[in-house]
């Protein structure tokens, strides 16, 4: 086989390879959710839930987000999005939850974002904000059902819980759960920023009694200069007035 064979047939598996990627199509984005940073167990997190649009002829109005009923959060907090309205649904709790020594009977069970102004346009995506906690110590992940809504009147949902197995076709949000820290309260991050605040003020002050120590060994080393040169000085008038002074009685002998 030649080297004009051996191209043509590569050109031709090319050719092929990207025709079948063509009709493959993109891989099928779904609504999930993401942690700003860390969830950790029992402590409170930002959530991001974000939603692409996957019609081309369709944009996304309304986005409902269903709170598990399992792990009911204490504290739900939306963020504002300019062209979206936003409406927190709360319900009773058949248990009553105990925050920091209260107990609350009702918790948030699910959150809408519908389009006042805004959509989410074909070939885009929007990420709806929200702060939760406290996230509860005994799971690893929730689960997020939701429910997408295009301005076609298309209903999409996203509530197939995953089993361990193949993807579903239509998964729910799922939000995985990190090992619990000390501080549930992040109270960790600032006691780590008290700890370097005093390791700062600790430097600094150690650094201000290098920068005297050092500036009095210089003005030491400076006077002890200053003496030795006016010693030198000394000696050589001295000197010069012994020289002088012989140099005269050379010549008047």
């Amino acid at each position: 086989m030649n080297a004009l064979n051996v191209s043509r047939i590569a050109i031709a598996t090319g050719v092929a390879a990207s025709t079948v990627l063509l009709l493959a199509g993109p891989a099928a984005a779904h609504v999930s959710v993401q942690p700003q940073g860390e969830a950790a167990k029992g402590g409170y997190a930002t959530l991001n839930f974000k939603v692409p649009n996957e019609r081309d002829q369709a944009s996304t109005v309304k986005l409902e987000v269903n709170f598990p009923a399992d792990h009911p959060l204490s504290s739900v907090t939306p963020e504002a999005i300019p062209g979206w309205k936003i409406a927190v649904t709360k319900g009773k709790l058949d248990k009553p939850l105990e925050v920091h020594g209260k107990k609350i009977a009702e918790a948030v069970t699910k959150v809408t974002w519908t389009a006042d102004g805004s959509k989410i346009a074909p070939g885009y995506f929007q990420q709806f904000p929200v702060s939760v906690g406290q996230l509860p110590e005994d799971a690893d992940q929730l689960v997020f059902k939701a429910i997408q809504t295009y301005d076609n009147k298309e209903v999409v949902r996203w509530i197939e819980e995953p089993t361990g197995g193949e993807e579903p076709d239509s998964p729910a949000p799922v939000l995985k759960l990190s090992a619990a820290t000390e501080d549930h309260h992040g109270g960790g991050a600032a006691d780590k920023g008290g700890d370097d605040d005093h390791e700062a003020e600790d430097t600094a002050a150690s650094a201000e009694g290098e920068k005297k120590e050092t500036h009095a060994a210089s003005s030491s080393s400076s006077d002890t200069t200053a003496r030795t040169l006016g010693i030198i000085g000394i000696v050589v008038g001295i000197a010069g007035v012994a020289f002088g002074v012989l140099a005269g009685r050379r010549r008047t002998a």
